[in-house]
């Protein structure tokens, strides 16, 4: 609860920074309709998602709340999947960001904590874009009940890089993103590639669709994932 109030305040403290520098701050919404929502190269719902975002910025700083929203049942039969999430970001104007993000799975107690393990899973994110190669990191904050029970110091790292047409991207990660579940373990788990099309529907109208081409070399999974954007 501490983590998340402190989050809060941080965004707060940023924004007021930021409005000082830009006289009018941006609020966008957006979504996302997926085959299925992949998540590091792990499945999700084996399910049509929905899945919107709304978000504040102002100067490099960014507030919002991004979901995914599965359409029916997993084939194991269990209760289709949800997912809402925090984040608050920061981009500089050298290529260098940092942000945190708030993981949180509707159905489980909001302000659970339990033997110092909370309902939700606070992470640290820090990215970098150097030309057409970006660089990210994460790492857990918390010991966590949320979703995939992630643990305090788990880590996640992937690099892609953008071609004309398309990006290719690899990624590595331990705790709850490899099949073993434990930390240390550290395997590489999302190999991919992604492309975007516009679909011209008339002269004025157009609808942005994406698609991505992976594999998990360590849980032997591989699928190919399209969507649309409005």
């Amino acid at each position: 609860m501490k983590r998340i109030l402190l989050i809060l305040g941080l965004g707060l403290v940023l924004t007021n920074t930021n409005a000082q520098n830009s006289k009018k701050g941006n609020f966008d919404l957006s979504a996302d309709l997926v085959s299925r929502y992949v998540f590091r190269g792990v499945d999700y719902g084996n399910s049509p998602a929905f899945q919107p975002t709304i978000e504040y910025s102002v100067g490099g700083f960014a507030i919002g709340a991004w979901g995914s929203y599965a359409f029916s049942s997993s084939s194991q039969g269990a209760d289709a999947f949800q997912e809402a999430d925090l984040y608050a970001s920061y981009a500089f104007n050298f290529g260098f960001s940092i942000g945190v993000t708030d993981y949180y799975y509707p159905g489980s107690s909001w302000f659970e904590i339990e033997d110092g393990i909370s309902s939700h899973a606070i992470e640290l994110n820090a990215g970098y874009e150097i030309g057409s190669l970006n660089l990210s990191g994460n790492v857990a904050l918390n010991d966590s009940r949320a979703g995939a029970g992630e643990e305090n110091g788990v880590v996640y790292f992937e690099a892609s890089y953008d071609f004309k047409d398309f990006n290719l991207f690899i990624g590595a990660g331990d705790g709850w993103h490899v099949q073993s579940g434990q930390k240390g373990d550290f395997q590489v788990v999302n190999i991919g590639i992604g492309t975007e099309k516009e679909i011209k529907i008339s002269e004025s109208f157009s609808i942005p669709m994406f698609g991505i081409v992976f594999v998990n070399p360590n849980s032997e999974f591989y699928d190919i994932v399209v969507g649309i954007s409005f």
